[in-house]
């Protein structure tokens, strides 16, 4: 499994490094990031929580 922010959608709320600091976490620019891929086993689901719950639709996880 893979994950990816749309930083041209991201508006930068940090929702998804709160439910999934594994594999997001907050750039400098103030926009999120994913920056482990592939996705460890142990966190999908969380990593899939973390798409669900963007309010903008920002990340993918395929």
């Amino acid at each position: 499994m893979n994950a990816s922010v749309d930083k041209d959608t991201c508006i930068g709320c940090g929702a998804c490094p709160s439910i999934c600091p594994e594999v997001f976490k907050m750039e400098d620019d103030g926009l999120a990031t994913a920056y482990v891929t592939p996705v460890p086993s142990e966190v999908e689901a969380s990593a899939q929580e973390a798409a669900e719950g963007c309010p903008v639709d920002a990340i993918h996880v395929e």
